[in-house]
C-alpha cells in the first residue's frame, strides 16, 4: 500500500485506555493486547487505531554509541516488539545514530521527532535536517518540545504564519501524521491543550511527583477529557541528585537519581503504567530502558497496597516535579 493511501485509510477502533491506580491486580490486563509476533504489551495512541508498545525506546538510549552498536540494539528491540521511537534534535547526536538503526524496520515503527524551535524558519530548518538524519519522508508524531512559558512557548508558536502553522501544513502534506507537544509545566501544557486539538501529550508521569509533589494529574486529567492520547515521561525516576551520590557518574544520561532497586523499579514503573496512558519512555540509559522492558512484559496494574508503599516511599524523597 503506498504510503498515501495509508495516511487516508488510518483506522479509528476501541475506546481509549483507562486504568485506575489503584485497581486490583488483574484489572485492565485485557486492555493491554500483546504484540502477536512478540508478545510484547501494545495500547492504542488514543482513537486512531495505531497500537504502540507500551515502552518507548528514547533515542538518547543510542547517543554517543557505535554505530554498529547502535544497529544492534534497535533492532533486538524491534524483534522484541518495540514500535515507538522519540527522538529530538537536543539529544546530542542521537538522531544520527538513531537513523540508520532504524532504517531497515522504517514501515513497522511509530517514529516520533520534535522541535525546540519558536519561529518558523528555525523550525523550517530543523524539521528537514531530521527528515535528513533519520533517513525518513515523514515523522508519524511530531512535537513541539519542552513547552514550559505560555508567553515565551505557547504564544510564540501560535502566532499567524509561525511554527503551528507551518506543521499543520505539513500535516497537510503528509510528511506529519499526528500532532502533539511535550512539557514540563502544568500551566504551559493546559495552555497548548486549550489552543489546538493535539494528538497527544507527552508530559511527565511518576510516582514520587505525583505523590508528594501533587504534580502530573492534572494534566493527565485535561488531557483524557479533551481526548489527548497521554505519553508519559520519568516513570523510573526516584528524586532529584543527592549532592555527591557516586551513582551519578554511572548514570550520565540522567539527570535525576533514577530507581535501580528492583521492588522500587518494579513499582514505580507500574504506577505509571498503570494511569490511562498509552506508553512510558524510560530514561536514556541503556540499562535502564531494558530494564522497563523486562518489567512492562508482565505488567500488571498497581494494587491499593503497593500503592500505600509508594506513597510511603514518596514521602521521603525530593520529586523531580512539584507544586507544593
Amino acid at each position: 500500500m503506498k504510503r498515501r493511501d495509508f495516511l487516508k485509510t488510518a483506522a479509528v477502533s476501541t475506546a481509549a485506555l483507562a486504568i485506575d491506580a489503584t485497581a486490583p491486580a488483574g484489572k485492565g490486563d485485557s486492555m493491554n493486547a500483546p504484540d502477536k509476533a512478540s508478545g510484547f504489551p501494545k495500547r492504542e495512541y488514543g482513537k486512531t487505531g495505531e497500537m504502540l508498545s507500551i515502552i518507548g525506546f528514547g533515542g538518547i538510549v543510542v547517543m554517543n554509541a557505535e554505530q554498529d552498536h547502535a544497529n544492534r540494539v534497535v533492532a533486538e528491540s524491534v524483534e522484541r516488539g518495540i514500535n515507538y521511537f522519540d527522538v529530538a534534535p537536543s539529544y546530542g547526536n542521537a538522531e544520527e545514530k538513531l537513523g540508520p538503526a532504524i532504517e531497515p524496520f522504517r514501515d513497522r515503527i511509530f517514529l516520533a521527532c520534535k522541535t525546540g524551535q519558536r519561529e518558523r524558519p528555525g523550525a523550517e530548518a530543523e524539521f528537514a535536517r531530521s527528515l535528513e538524519r533519520l533517513r525518513t519522508d515523514h515523522f508519524d508524531l511530531y512535537q513541539l518540545h519542552g513547552i514550559t512559558n505560555v508567553q515565551n512557548d505557547v504564544d510564540k508558536v501560535f502566532l499567524s504564519g509561525g511554527v503551528m502553522d507551518f506543521l499543520i501544513e505539513k500535516r497537510q502534506e503528509g510528511a506529519i501524521r499526528y500532532l502533539g507537544f511535550s512539557a514540563h509545566s502544568i500551566e504551559a501544557a493546559t495552555a497548548a491543550m486549550d489552543r489546538f486539538d493535539f494528538d497527544s501529550v507527552l508530559f511527565p508521569v511518576n510516582f514520587a511527583n505525583w505523590h508528594k509533589g501533587e504534580f502530573g494529574h492534572q494534566i493527565m486529567e485535561k488531557a483524557k477529557s479533551k481526548g489527548v492520547a497521554r505519553l508519559a515521561l520519568k516513570a523510573l525516576a526516584r528524586q532529584q541528585w543527592p549532592e555527591d551520590d557516586p551513582l551519578r557518574q554511572k548514570y550520565g544520561k540522567c539527570w535525576y537519581q533514577p530507581l535501580t532497586d528492583p521492588r522500587e523499579a518494579e513499582l514505580g514503573l507500574r504506577f505509571t503504567l498503570s494511569q490511562p496512558i498509552t506508553a512510558a519512555i524510560p530514561p536514556g540509559e541503556e540499562s535502564l530502558f531494558r530494564l522497563a522492558c523486562d518489567l512492562a512484559e508482565r505488567f500488571k496494574p498497581l494494587t491499593t497496597q503497593e500503592d500505600s508503599e509508594l506513597k510511603e516511599l514518596a514521602a521521603g524523597l525530593k520529586p523531580i516535579f512539584s507544586t507544593v
